[in-house]
């Protein structure tokens, strides 16, 4: 049975992979924890925390394969130094499982607190934790998959997390379905009608108002291909390119430019920006653009957006990525890299509180590529907002599910917030998003596009922007801590 276990256990994770974009087979991100708490009934705490390890895996190894397009096949990381960093990622997600696993053989109850408050609690507090300790990866958060599922109305009450929570509760709902007696498989109908239910009664609920004029907006996404990005013979082509497609936003208020569009420090620039900024300011246009720029003290690089308004400003990505846009890792290590030819210099990260961004008559909450995936994290300048932009360039990842997922990311992150979210990326999903969640236009992926489309500047709140992540926290802390209660009360099995 235990080899069976660990197999059962790895394919689950795996198929858990399938909950989120580009398949959205979401019922797996119910389906799957449950078959994960089934398999750590009557498990001692070691095989539980094997279980879980192996379930990780499973989820890890196939919704993040993708990474390896990234380190090898762009970031020319020799292959034995990419597939040691995917384990490591691998290994340090699938312990997060491993943990909890150990935790719920070893401190939770059989039965109903089991099922209804311990697993759903900690389950959700692990992943929370992984969403922040060591910088945090909350890629593949149970949560996300709801993106398209009438569950994602209740995204703007509770985030991510709390969609999170409401698969893990009905996760355990199957269970006391399963092996429960007659009042826990009453209480699983009660769970499951009340999460279906409200989330149909908030369908209609508009927590943000719309305020002023639509905006006429233009996505530009260069489709520059990631292999001859930062060749130097390629900057006049790309800037020749990016130049033309502006020209092609006819009367948008707003033009919107992705990650790093000119692979070259904007201090080094300064005459085509110069050109491109009196050529929007001539039709009443502002810009903003993804760029990289060097600091005064000529020391500090930050991965910023550019805002071409009616003055010049400068947004600075706070969430780096470890290993990417700076290296955690002692001086000779950076030394070996060096000698490799592998990057090894970091950005500097933003500063905390910064403004929004003003264009358009607009105030924007910006983000840049992957620090659109923490919204507790954004929100002080989504609350100053009227409106959502992120510029990113997942050309990184290839012709590979990484594009998608971020974007289902995306827009949660427009739910939450009830805001309108424009998304410009190099190669695509370049897209403009609704308060809603919904894609309301997608540009054509890999080739030179224009996305033209029109943003509802809104104010308020949302209860989740008002109050982020702490009210799930706290009620995962109480959900898991009663359940233990009552194990410790009634004494080992």
């Amino acid at each position: 049975m235990s080899t069976r276990a660990l197999l059962l256990a790895a394919a689950g994770g795996a198929a858990l992979s399938f909950a989120f974009a580009p398949f959205g087979l979401w019922p797996l991100s119910i389906l799957c924890p449950a078959l994960l708490m089934a398999l750590w009934e009557g498990a001692t705490p070691r095989a539980a925390a094997r279980r879980g390890f192996a379930f990780g895996v499973g989820l890890f190894g196939a919704g993040t394969w993708w990474l390896y397009i990234s380190i090898h096949g762009f970031g020319l990381a020799p292959v034995w130094l990419t597939l040691l960093l995917i384990l490591a990622l691998v290994a340090l997600m699938s312990a997060w499982y491993a943990l909890l696993g150990w935790l719920a053989a070893h401190w939770l109850p059989a039965g109903p607190w089991r099922w209804f408050a311990g697993l759903p609690g900690l389950w959700l507090l692990t992943e929370w934790c992984r969403g922040w300790f060591l910088t945090g990866f909350p890629w593949l958060s149970l949560g996300y998959a709801h993106s398209d599922s009438l569950l994602r109305h209740w995204a703007p009450v509770a985030g991510v997390y709390g969609l999170s929570g409401l698969c893990l509760l009905q996760a355990g709902a199957l269970l006391a379905l399963w092996r429960g007696r007659t009042p826990a498989r009453g209480g699983a109908l009660v769970v499951l009608a009340c999460a279906w239910g409200g989330a149909w009664a908030l369908a209609g609920q508009s927590w943000t108002t719309p305020e002023g004029a639509p905006v006429a907006v233009a996505v530009v996404q260069g489709a520059i291909p990631q292999d001859e990005k930062w060749l130097l013979d390629n900057l006049e082509p790309t800037e020749n390119r990016y130049r033309a497609l502006a020209d092609q936003s006819g009367d948008a208020r707003l033009v919107v430019l992705p990650e790093s569009a000119i692979p070259e420090l904007a201090n080094e620039i300064a005459p085509f920006l110069a050109q491109l900024h009196m050529s929007a300011r001539r039709r009443d246009t502002d810009i903003l653009m993804g760029a990289i720029r060097q600091a005064d003290n000529q020391s500090d690089y930050y991965n910023s957006i550019l805002g071409l308004t009616g003055d010049v400003a400068f947004y600075d990505k706070r969430h780096l990525v470890p290993f990417a846009e700076y290296f955690p890792v002692p001086h000779f290590v950076r030394t070996w890299l060096r000698l490799m030819s592998l990057p090894y210099a970091d950005f500097t990260a933003g500063i905390e509180g910064q403004h929004p961004l003003r264009a358009a008559g607009l105030l924007w909450a910006p983000t840049i590529c992957y620090e659109d995936a923490f919204g507790n994290d954004q929100r002080a300048l989504v609350g100053r907002s009227a409106a959502l932009v992120n510029v990113t360039n997942d050309a990184w990842f290839g012709h590979s599910p990484a594009r998608y997922q971020h974007l289902q990311i995306a827009r949660l992150r427009a739910l939450e917030s009830g805001r309108d979210l424009i998304r410009a990326a190099n190669d695509g999903v370049s897209a403009l998003v609704g308060p809603d969640g919904e894609l309301r236009a997608t540009a054509p992926e890999y080739q030179p596009a224009v996305l033209h489309g029109t943003v509802q500047g809104r104010s308020g709140q949302t209860p989740y922007t008002a109050h982020g992540d702490w009210p799930l926290v706290t009620l995962g802390l109480l959900a898991a801590g009663a359940a233990a209660a009552v194990r410790m009360r009634r004494g080992p099995p």
